[in-house]
């Protein structure tokens, strides 16, 4: 760890990111991760790569080819997924992701979540809070026995009494520990044992098994069948590796069946007994040691790189680039795309028939507004000759002549108005309304 210590030294970018990936890649070399697969992309070196995501957070993925061609499914956008991975830097980008080995549907994992939830929902209920946990008694009188009458539960917690206290008393209450009625039948076992009254603790648990093998102890029903009893329980599903929801609903949790009746039966060979805690003492400071050595073993072995994997990050690197030249090539192809759609917009608007086709209806509307207007003019003048005709008509001395007057004038022309003008025999001409007439004077009257 002293090489990343190095806090007075100025390092790049490169070894920044170099130091970091070396750290992640040691400390987290292999973790489980569930999540929902999103932005999925499997370009045609056969790697794939997508973001791993849930409601508050979400992590870059890389799955080789190498790994992914062992997938007995394809996986798809929006799936929920269980990763086997290592924890990674991608350094050419500073992007902290991780390389999947493994994938599986979280169908499987399923159980697992109905776990965690019942879990946390009786846990803020209480029914985990040490306050209500019963003393378990150092000398049992009685012990019950809620399992089946024919697991190899009974028989191994028959065989460890035997052994360090077989004066014990026991009453075995039989029930399914594994399918559908198995949980009801627990908790009906143990709602017995607390009616009959004669046990001062129960075990209650099995053998080992998968986790739906394991379920019934999971189960609800069970859970506060074991809260609600007044006798001290002990809790013994599976190995030691197993955990049920019963462990923390129980008084006490024991991590085999076997163990639990360690923990309830009197060691009759204290010194025997002491010899045995030191050799456990022992031999788990050995399995510590073992442990602690294999774990700096596994450290160094994780720090020689294979040469495969420095491939895969030139391949990923080569990969990236492949999509970002072809995001670029299709962004530029969509951008010349845009300008020929424009330009042809453009010059449809001028083509000549268009633009002809605009000037005619123009030309048609302004010879209709013409029409219009001389049409009105037209009209007008007309109202208005209409109305001089009808002036004229009433001053024409051809309005008089129509009611039977003439007009007579003398051979040059003159208006006659007096008899003075002419004298007898010359000769006269009378206008009438329609033709004229020749006459001559026969005599002269003043009046």
């Amino acid at each position: 760890m002293s090489k990343f210590a190095q806090n007075n030294s100025i390092i790049s970018v490169s070894q920044l990111n170099r130091q970091s990936k070396e750290l992640l890649e040691t400390y987290l070399h292999r973790v489980q991760v569930s999540g929902e697969i999103s932005n999925l992309a499997r370009p045609s070196s056969g790697h794939w790569y997508f973001t791993l995501k849930d409601q508050r957070a979400q992590v870059r993925c890389a799955m080789f080819k190498s790994r992914t061609q062992y997938l007995k499914f394809i996986p798809k956008e929006g799936e929920q997924v269980v990763v086997t991975a290592s924890v990674s830097l991608y350094e050419a980008r500073g992007d902290y992701q991780l390389i999947v080995d493994a994938m599986q549907s979280a169908g499987e994992g399923a159980l697992q979540l109905a776990f965690e939830e019942l879990k946390q929902r009786l846990f803020k209920e209480g029914l985990f809070d040490a306050q209500h946990k019963q003393t378990i008694p150092a000398h049992p009188k009685h012990l019950g026995i809620v399992t089946s009458p024919t697991g190899a539960a009974v028989k191994d917690i028959i065989s460890v009494l035997k052994r360090r206290f077989p004066s014990l008393p026991i009453s075995i209450y039989p029930t399914q520990v594994q399918g559908q009625q198995a949980a009801q039948q627990i908790a009906n076992a143990i709602e017995q044992a607390n009616r009959d009254n004669i046990c001062d603790v129960l075990i209650v648990g099995r053998g080992g098994g998968s986790l739906e093998d394991l379920w019934p102890f999971n189960e609800e029903v069970v859970a506060r069948a074991i809260f609600n009893s007044r006798i001290p329980t002990i809790s013994a599903v599976g190995h030691e590796v197993d955990t049920a929801i019963s462990d923390f609903v129980a008084d006490l949790r024991a991590p085999t069946p076997s163990a639990a009746a360690e923990l309830v039966s009197p060691d009759r060979f204290e010194w025997l007994g002491r010899f045995e805690q030191l050799e456990r003492s022992l031999a788990r400071v050995m399995k510590n040691k073992i442990g602690q050595q294999n774990f700096h073993l596994l450290q160094l072995i994780k720090r020689l790189r294979h040469p495969k994997d420095k491939l895969n990050e030139h391949m990923q690197r080569l990969d990236m680039a492949e999509m970002r030249l072809k995001n670029a090539m299709q962004t530029r192809l969509q951008q010349h795309k845009n300008r020929i759609q424009s330009s042809q917009r453009v010059l449809t608007n001028y083509k000549p028939d268009k633009q002809l086709a605009l000037m005619q209806q123009a030309n048609q509307q302004l010879h209709k507004r013409l029409v219009k207007a001389m049409q009105g003019n037209i009209h007008h003048w007309q109202q208005a000759l209409g109305k001089q005709v009808e002036v004229l008509n009433a001053v024409s001395p051809l309005s008089t002549l129509s009611r039977g007057y003439a007009i007579n004038t003398t051979q040059d022309g003159q208006v006659i108005h007096r008899p003075s003008q002419v004298n007898v025999g010359d000769k006269i001409t009378a206008q009438l309304h329609q033709g004229k007439l020749s006459c001559t004077v026969d005599a002269l009257h003043d009046e």
